[in-house]
């Protein structure tokens, strides 16, 4: 077993395309930033290259480091499907929700920890450690020196404390610590920063798209644009709520005739999806109007397609790490309905960029008060877009990375650069 680097995919924009959406002197700022860390070796590691919004962000985040003459890598640890069950059940335990961990899953956890400590080839000046799979790594931080930062994408607001009194010697090995929001964050005896995640405008999934490529992924799909359709774009997976949507949906059909889309995929680390998605089609049935895909990695494009094509979208989720597909839809100037819940509420300002709903019934709520209201909702989806400019495009996140970066390179409360 070792970390690997195979079925790693990036992307390579030139930097200087984001200048129109962002502004020259955005870009400028980032090439001042970037020579400062001239040499320096910059390494990520998580537990996946497919699937979620970590190996999402670092596919479109790395190749822009490299153009800016920052050496940022990308690793992953391994560990089998057990081990993925166990960090699945560690993830869902963190954000709140009752998980039975037992013994026999810590043991198994620090076992396959243990492995990738012997074998993962670790080599950055900055270590920058995603989540909790890989966070048994710190082990190694006297051996090899340098920065390390343990990045957390989960809201550990309410922690099960169990799991959390197993990772917190971990993590105060940390030389820092980052969180997305800071009512995700918990105290910490190690430096903390803020830096909520982002999305790449100039991605297959956020581009803009012709019409006739909108009309080709609906075909291929099978959903007709002959009535109002309703969109959640998620991982299958119990925390996304997939069956509370069609909850809401039926009742939102008893008033107004629309169509539910529900879009997801699986990924390596998360064997609980395939369970979810049987059970989303199970309570589907031979609904016509509840189309449930099941969407292959990197289909970028027919993610965009299908956002685009929507009257609303949804993110009806029971706990949140941040929730980017929350601003997939607002960059679209889509009218948004979301959870109040995670990050989600950094991103819907409520009644100014989006509508935030509480349950089955204040979801259907939101969602008929859209589909009745169309000028209202298409002022949402404009604000939606600014807001998503401002806030949580790449080029900020990469901004905030390099500040971090640079701050633990240089002491004191004030740096002159």
């Amino acid at each position: 077993m070792s970390a690997n680097t195979t079925g790693r995919k990036t992307h390579k924009i030139s930097i200087a395309e984001y200048e129109p959406v962002i502004g020259k002197s955005a870009i400028d700022e980032l090439r001042y930033l970037a020579d400062k860390l001239s040499g320096k070796v910059i390494q990520n590691i998580n537990s996946t290259f497919s699937g979620g919004g970590v190996a999402e962000i670092l596919s479109r985040m790395i190749p822009l480091c490299s153009q800016l003459g920052v050496d940022a890598r990308w690793n992953v640890i391994k560990g089998n499907d057990e081990f993925f069950q166990v960090t699945k059940r560690f993830h869902n335990a963190l954000h709140g929700r009752q998980e039975k961990i037992t013994p026999v899953d810590f043991a198994y956890f620090q076992e396959t920890t243990d492995r990738n400590i012997q074998e993962t080839e670790i080599n950055g000046d900055f270590v920058y450690i995603h989540d909790p799979q890989p966070i048994g790594l710190i082990a190694r931080k006297n051996e090899l020196g340098g920065k390390w930062i343990w990045r957390c994408h989960i809201d550990i607001s309410h922690p099960n404390p169990a799991v959390w009194e197993f990772l917190l010697p971990m993590v105060v090995q940390y030389d820092a610590s980052v969180f997305s929001a800071p009512a995700f964050s918990t105290e910490l005896p190690i430096r903390q920063f803020l830096v909520p995640p982002s999305i790449d405008p100039l991605s297959d999934k956020n581009r803009d798209l012709p019409a006739e490529t909108v009309d080709s992924v609906l075909s291929k799909y099978g959903v007709p644009r002959d009535k109002p359709i309703i969109t959640q774009i998620s991982r299958y997976d119990y925390l996304k709520d997939p069956v509370g949507l069609i909850r809401a949906f039926e009742m939102v059909k008893k008033n107004i005739d629309c169509r539910l889309v529900l879009g997801g995929g699986t990924a390596t680390d998360d064997p609980e999806s395939d369970k979810v998605l049987a059970e989303v089609r199970e309570v589907a049935g031979n609904n016509p109007d509840i189309h449930v895909l099941l969407i292959p990695p990197g289909s970028d494009i027919e993610i965009n397609a299908l956002q685009r094509a929507s009257t609303v979208i949804v993110q009806k989720s029971l706990g949140e790490g941040f929730g980017l597909t929350v601003s997939e839809a607002l960059w679209k100037a889509r009218p948004v309905v979301a959870s109040a819940v995670g990050g989600i509420p950094l991103q819907v300002r409520n009644r100014f960029t989006g509508l935030l709903s509480h349950g089955i019934p204040g979801t259907a709520y939101a969602i008929k008060q859209l589909l009745a209201n169309p000028e209202y909702a298409n002022w949402l989806g404009k604000n939606g877009r600014e807001h998503v400019r401002q806030n949580f495009l790449i080029t900020r996140h990469l901004r905030d990375y390099l500040l971090i970066f640079l701050s633990l390179e240089n002491s004191g409360d004030i740096i002159e650069l």
